[in-house]
């Protein structure tokens, strides 16, 4: 596997990972379907979500892939009115990563970041590691330290 920007941070940082390769299939890029391939349990495998602010902010949400999020408690975290999922296509100029590989780590911009506190429940988890077909699995520590994210209450249910 070719080292991702995101890999190559947290070596510069020091930070212990490892990771997790699968195979992707492009009619099915939702996380639970990596879970499964991966052999870990969804509750530990966190996707990726950048959403937009009525302001205009974006913000980052990673959250447990079987999950949803609710829109009104990551705009109350962020303190925004509301938020809402960026456009598809508006993915890889805003952050440098596509849909189903679009890591927390290394993107172009550090966005406010928060993460479901559920992570913290757990040793380790899964977060993309920047390309799609490969998950970074660390500490929720560590990644949130690591991009002075947030543990929040962030999804629906």
């Amino acid at each position: 596997m070719q080292k991702t920007n995101a890999l190559r941070l947290l070596d510069a940082a020091g930070i212990p990972y490892t990771t997790a390769e699968y195979e992707v299939d492009e009619n099915d890029l939702s996380g639970i379907h990596a879970a499964a391939l991966l052999g870990i349990p969804a509750e530990q495998v966190f996707k990726t979500l950048v959403l937009q602010g009525n302001s205009g902010d974006h913000i980052v949400c990673c959250i447990p892939v079987a999950e949803e999020v609710d829109l009104k408690k990551a705009a109350r975290v962020c303190g925004e009115k509301s938020v809402d999922l960026i456009p598809v296509k508006n993915l890889l100029p805003l952050t440098g990563y596509v849909r189903g590989g679009c890591s927390p780590i290394g993107m172009k911009k550090q966005f406010p970041t928060y993460i479901d506190e559920t992570a913290e429940l757990f040793d380790t988890i899964g977060v993309s590691a920047g390309a799609r077909g490969c998950q970074v699995i660390l500490a929720p520590e560590d990644l949130l330290e690591f991009i002075s994210a947030k543990a929040a209450d962030l999804t629906a249910g």
